[in-house]
């Protein structure tokens, strides 16, 4: 009866109905264009803004350790796993859609961080928590609403996620090394639990210095075979283009298979407009003073997942195996892919690479999770360790799930998700409109007076009512201290 009920709701979001890749792609038109394509020309400001972006103070995390946390949770299965998803399914066309929804997105990832930062409150601890459940409650004044979306919050990041992660994790060491799939669960539930047990601050420390490592070794990688097999890569780029619309002999079934798979495997990875990384952005407290800031540092992490690392790993597999349309395959595609190229060391290097890929997206999820817990007044010691428990339980049973029912349950849990976030986006509109303004303004009387950019939410028209204003007051709240960076 589950599996009736998860196919007949991902049947109306990404089937038939296609409701999310409409969404979606219509919601990264809009904001692109209300933004006036901030994307392209603010692209060289994104980077610009990493460099004070270790600044953070007792109240809320470094902009580059939300980034960093960000990241763990994007960069995982989707991105390893997901990418040979969506050439198994829909070809190498695939990657073309997963190019196209990650730059629509970038502008929908902008937006939601922004107002993440702008609606976010100070938990019991005093420390910063946000996302789509606060700003829907605060900025659109319908609290039914925002908890249906911690609902579908926690049903994803809290429990099916991680179990996703999980079941990659253990089907690549069960491929490379015939370890039992419980035993490897056991270990990833012992090692989540010891590093969630210290909270956002343990997590963010955490993932600060895992993902700079593991990311930049896996380009480096991903470029080397690149450059190995430099006389493919023309073929490759034309099979990518070529079946991405569907010139080839399969022709309209492959064109339809390659934008679901790409869209579907291309939000699953970078997450923009799921609203999932508004948890991370609101925790920062950013460097400019700043909802804007935020929001261009997160519109970075999409670029970087997207646009670098699942193009890596596109690579990775187009020049080393035959990608015709067949039965879905996961992670033991990549390690074939690796294989070929690397010898018997490449299955070990990508059960290495999706074992810190995944596990740092299991312990990002449990963050997303608990974040919301304010909104159900659970964020005490109890509320923690009853979602804890459920959190570490579903890590194990997904440890040994098949893999078409874990990536079922998280395709509806994401596309849920999706659908309350990005209608609560479009309803904010003018909120995200006038906070960019507002920035933009601010850095351009910066270049004339070198006046510091802070923001007052007194003087920028937000949509309802914030529950902290003492928040947003117009005064610099990142000082002092500073985390070490990467």
């Amino acid at each position: 009866m589950l599996n009736d009920i998860v196919g007949f709701v991902n049947n109306i979001l990404w089937g038939q109905g296609q409701v999310l890749i409409y969404m979606l792609l219509v919601a990264g038109v809009w904001f692109t264009a209300r933004l006036k394509f901030i994307q392209l020309i603010d692209f060289k400001h994104m980077f610009s803004l990493l460099k004070n972006s270790n600044k953070s103070d007792a109240q809320g995390i470094s902009s580059f350790q939300a980034l960093c946390t960000s990241l763990s949770a994007r960069v995982g299965t989707g991105n390893l796993a997901g990418v040979a998803v969506a050439i198994s399914l829909g070809g190498a066309g695939a990657i073309f859609w997963m190019w196209v929804i990650a730059f629509l997105g970038m502008a929908t990832g902008y937006a939601e961080s922004v107002l993440g930062q702008a609606y976010k409150i100070k938990d019991r601890d005093g420390q910063f928590r946000g996302g789509p459940a606060y700003y829907i409650k605060q900025g659109l004044k319908n609290s039914w609403f925002a908890v249906l979306f911690a609902l579908c919050l926690f049903f994803g990041y809290g429990f099916v996620f991680s179990a996703v992660q999980a079941n990659t994790i253990t089907d690549a060491f069960n491929n490379s090394y015939n370890i039992p799939t419980e035993y490897t669960g056991a270990v990833i539930v012992i090692v989540a639990g010891l590093i969630v047990v210290g909270g956002l601050r343990a997590i963010a420390k955490f993932a600060e210095w895992v993902v700079p490592f593991m990311g930049v070794t896996y380009v480096l990688v991903a470029l080397a075979i690149t450059a190995i097999n430099i006389q493919f890569l023309p073929s490759v780029l034309w099979d990518i283009l070529s079946s991405a619309f569907g010139l080839q002999e399969a022709g309209a079934g492959a064109f339809a298979a390659a934008v679901k798979n790409g869209i579907m495997r291309g939000l699953y990875s970078n997450e923009a407009g799921s609203g999932s990384v508004p948890q991370a952005a609101a925790s920062a407290s950013p460097h400019p003073n700043h909802p804007a800031s935020q929001g261009y540092v997160q519109m970075l992490g999409v670029f970087l997942d997207t646009m670098v690392l699942c193009t890596a790993t596109a690579f990775i597999i187009l020049l080393g195996t035959d990608t015709a349309i067949g039965e879905m395959e996961g992670i033991r595609l990549t390690q074939a892919a690796m294989e070929s190229h690397l010898g018997g060391v490449g299955a070990d290097f990508v059960a290495a690479a999706i074992g810190f890929f995944a596990f740092t997206s299991v312990v990002a999820n449990y963050a997303y999770g608990e974040a919301n817990l304010h909104i159900f007044k659970l964020d005490n010691k109890a509320g923690r360790i009853l979602f804890t428990s459920g959190y570490l339980a579903m890590i194990f049973w997904g440890a040994m799930a098949e893999l078409p029912t874990v990536w079922a349950m998280a395709d509806m849990a994401l596309g849920l998700m999706t659908v309350v976030n990005v209608i609560a986006l479009v309803l904010l509109t003018p909120t995200i409109v006038n906070i960019t303004k507002d920035y933009h303004k601010q850095r351009a009387m910066q270049k004339r007076s070198q006046r510091e950019i802070n923001f007052d939410a007194a003087k920028c028209k937000l949509q309802g009512n914030l529950e902290e204003n003492d928040i947003w007051t117009g005064e610099s709240k990142t000082k002092g201290s500073e985390t070490p960076t990467v």
